[in-house]
């Protein structure tokens, strides 16, 4: 049995959308830090950590998106090796 990947278009609207909440919230979370009423050196922890989450989400994001087009090229060659044979099966011979 194959899975079947469609190729899922983004509106214009959904990117907008994602863009404003990523800048919104690192945004109110570097405002509230910087305004913490602490000590500087633990302002740079937190800001430090802020960087290292945002860091390894985009690292994430990038290590998930690829192993999904990694999974549609290989289903797409599978495919293709599938087809090559039928074509080459003659039921007369």
């Amino acid at each position: 049995m194959s899975k079947k990947y469609i190729n899922q278009d983004h509106s214009s609207a959904w990117v907008m959308q994602t863009w404003l909440s990523f800048i919104i919230s690192i945004s109110t979370t570097a405002i509230g830090i910087i305004y913490l009423p602490v000590d500087p050196w633990i302002k740079g922890f937190m800001g430090m950590g802020l960087t290292f989450t945002v860091g390894s989400t985009i690292s994430l994001t990038k290590t998930q998106r690829d192993i999904y087009e990694a999974k549609k090229i290989t289903y797409k060659v599978e495919e293709a090796r599938v087809e090559r044979i039928l074509t080459e099966h003659d039921n007369f011979k």
